[in-house]
């Protein structure tokens, strides 16, 4: 169930927004039997559409067995509560599907930690449906709230404490991914993270890049809990690569806050790859979605490498994809389900973490193989001669290897 809403002006169109809503239904494992839109100057207050129009729907839907009703917008308590009423079945929002959806897809205790705080936190002010049928006292001098009240305060407290707990574990959780970073951060590797639209292809970018064996399915969310795999450049550079969970649009602010833990690998990252499902009809909103999350992540601003993938999906066709090349000229192309484009993304990786390395030229006598295997090992050779009494090279080192080549340094080269 969807509203055309004159406040909003452009954008993506009521229909695309019910068509990715029917996408999540399916995700969630329902079947969709059927849709409906109303014109409206305002939401309802009330039932959100019209009293008329939502009558109209509940007849339908008891025309044809329909156990639940979905609405594209986020509805308020008491809204939720009318409608249920009217349908005489389960009234749900975007909201309440997305959380749902992320319920079932987390596996780690991390990703069921965030997702039970996220349900949580939108339940508290919707408890008061949940207990409407218990009678209420009347009020007066010695005369108390009645059982409803009573059962609602203590639920209400109950959710409160675990909101409390689960913030706590999550805290805990926090200090341990800082841990983790830190160690990694010991080898100086440069990080990167995969952002993107829900079923960007980002898991399947990941997979064919390090050969992780992340879930990779063409669904909404397929995947939820980050995976971070280490990559070896074709300049001899590591980076750790973390997939992240996909965005959409509208996404939950709440999901967002629940998120931040996971969320704080984009916030820490060097570099960005922004995947962009270039088949997609609203590819162009999809990026805008995307750059709208990063921003209230704080993450906007960060060195991000566009990469348009599902390039296999165009059936020869490049007016699309130019289009957006030259609205994104430094962005990369690529299938990352058949690995067309890959040497050049990785080519780029390289380009853009390169200035995180000295260039220097090195002269190492032949008994030292021992230093020669380590210059091959954790820096880019460039140029290398073995005639004479020492071997002579042009690399690319990490500035923290810097003590440990030092005494074979002969100058510092000027990068090309």
């Amino acid at each position: 169930m969807g509203a055309e809403l004159k406040s909003r002006n452009g954008g993506w169109e009521t229909r695309d927004s019910l068509e990715e809503l029917s996408q999540l239904a399916a995700t969630a494992g329902g079947e969709v039997v059927g849709d409906g839109v109303q014109k409206l100057d305002a939401p309802s207050a009330a039932t959100f559409i019209g009293k008329g129009k939502a009558d109209e729907f509940a007849a339908h839907c008891r025309r044809h067995g329909v156990d639940t009703v979905i609405f594209d917008d986020e509805l308020s308590p008491a809204q939720s509560r009318n409608l249920e009423k009217i349908f005489n079945c389960k009234v749900l929002d975007r909201t309440s599907l997305i959380l749902d959806i992320f319920a079932r897809r987390a596996r780690t205790r991390e990703g069921k930690l965030q997702i039970e705080l996220a349900q949580l936190q939108h339940l508290l002010p919707r408890l008061t449906r949940f207990w409407g049928h218990l009678s209420r006292q009347q009020g007066g001098i010695g005369m108390r709230g009645g059982e409803g009240e009573t059962q609602l305060e203590t639920d209400r407290r109950r959710v409160q404490d675990r909101i409390a707990r689960i913030r706590e574990e999550l805290d805990l959780v926090r200090r341990q991914r800082l841990t983790q970073r830190q160690a990694r951060q010991r080898n100086r590797w440069p990080l990167a993270s995969i952002v993107g639209y829900t079923n960007a292809g980002k898991s399947t970018l990941l997979n064919r890049l390090t050969g992780a064996d992340v879930l990779a399915e063409d669904k909404l969310f397929a995947t939820l809990d980050p995976t971070t795999r280490r990559l070896r450049l074709p300049t001899n550079q590591n980076v750790l690569l973390t997939d992240t969970v996909g965005f959409i649009r509208k996404l939950p602010h709440g999901l967002v806050e629940a998120f931040k833990a996971t969320l704080e690998e984009v916030v820490k990252a060097d570099l960005l790859l922004h995947v962009v499902d270039v088949s997609h009809p609203q590819a162009e909103e999809q990026i805008k979605s995307v750059d709208a999350v990063l921003r209230e992540i704080g993450a906007d601003g960060k060195p991000t490498l566009i990469v348009f993938n599902k390039t296999d999906r165009l059936n020869g066709s490049r007016e699309t994809l130019n289009r957006f090349l030259e609205r994104h000229p430094t962005g990369v192309a690529i299938s990352a389900e058949n690995g067309e484009g890959t040497p050049a993304l990785l080519a780029e990786l390289g380009a853009r973490l390169r200035p995180t390395r000295e260039f220097m030229e090195l002269a190492v006598p032949h008994e030292k193989s021992g230093v020669i295997a380590r210059l091959h090992e954790v820096g880019q050779v460039i140029e290398r001669r073995y005639d004479g009494r020492t071997a002579r090279f042009k690399a690319r080192i990490p500035p923290h290897f810097h003590s440990e080549f030092a005494p074979f340094i002969v100058r510092a080269l000027q990068i090309a």
